[in-house]
């Protein structure tokens, strides 16, 4: 029987630390592979298509969920779609690799059930929602609508953290990058 391609799923609410989590495994584990999402918005900064996401648009998006493209999409805000491509997935399987998703909280359980045998599933949680609340206001980047919409939804995906194999809580970054380190190295190994 032939070894089923292993995935890792990082999902965290928005400013709970996934994206410095999953960093942190990507310079410890060579292999590891980041898995770009696509999405419908506009890049920010200095983002590159190809790198940071796959910018496609509204209506390519729609046609490659009608062609069952994706292994997960959402739309994670009013008129924004995000997913991963299921050619992505395979391009890094190819290249004798696991991929890591740095995924939204709904698109990350899509995932998992979709591959429960090779898949490990963890979710960052913020120490409190008043923590993430001060995170996200720390970025400067939100205007006090898309703060107050951020931290109820947070409140919300926090809820489903028990779906997920692993939690961990990201108190401080370092412990956070310490136990995701830990699990993950016994999930490579396994």
């Amino acid at each position: 029987m032939a070894i089923p391609n292993k995935i890792i799923i990082i999902t965290a609410p928005s400013g709970a630390g996934k994206t410095s989590v999953t960093l942190h495994l990507m310079r410890t584990f060579p292999q590891l592979a980041f898995s770009v999402s696509a999405a419908t918005r506009q890049p920010r900064g200095t983002e590159k298509n190809g790198v940071d996401y796959h910018f496609i648009s509204m209506e390519v998006f729609k046609q490659k969920i009608q062609q069952n493209e994706f292994a997960e999409w959402e739309m994670v805000y009013e008129g924004k779609y995000y997913g991963t491509l299921n050619s992505e997935l395979q391009r890094i399987w190819d290249a004798g690799k696991i991929p890591i998703l740095d995924i939204d909280v709904k698109g990350a359980i899509h995932v998992k059930l979709q591959y429960p045998n090779s898949s490990l599933s963890l979710f960052i949680v913020p120490p409190s929602v008043a923590a993430l609340k001060s995170r996200l206001e720390s970025r400067g980047t939100e205007t006090a609508e898309s703060l107050a919409a951020r931290v109820n939804k947070a409140a919300y995906e926090i809820s489903f953290k028990d779906q997920f194999d692993e939690q961990i809580v990201n108190d401080t970054l370092e412990h956070a990058c310490s136990d995701a380190e830990r699990i993950i190295r016994a999930f490579i190994n396994s």
